[in-house]
């Protein structure tokens, strides 16, 4: 089975939450996306306040989106370009099944 459409999902700061939604917004009109906030639980404390330390999570937000294939390069290549080094954690996932219900 080849898939030419995928969920991708991204992890990121709430500190660029802003500025990758606009990036989004411009490049992503057909489908849309979800955003919403997160704890992310890792075992690495670089990075973490002491509180979160503490806590064993990082508040964290995760946007969600569904693309097809020339989409997704597209996406990736201008995230990559302008977030470098930002530290949002991604991934792909295909879909086998969308609908409404």
């Amino acid at each position: 089975m080849t898939h030419t459409e995928y969920l991708l999902t991204l992890n990121l700061s709430p500190s660029l939450e802003e500025a990758v939604v606009d990036t989004l917004l411009m490049l992503e009109a057909e489908h849309g996306f979800s955003s919403f906030p997160v704890n992310a639980h890792h075992h690495e404390n670089q990075g973490l306040s002491l509180a979160e330390q503490v806590s064993g999570r990082q508040k964290r937000v995760r946007i969600q989106m569904y693309v097809d294939t020339q989409g997704l390069v597209k996406l990736l290549s201008q995230l990559k370009q302008e977030f470098a080094g930002a530290g949002i954690q991604y991934w792909v996932l295909p879909v086998i099944e969308k609908g409404v219900i």
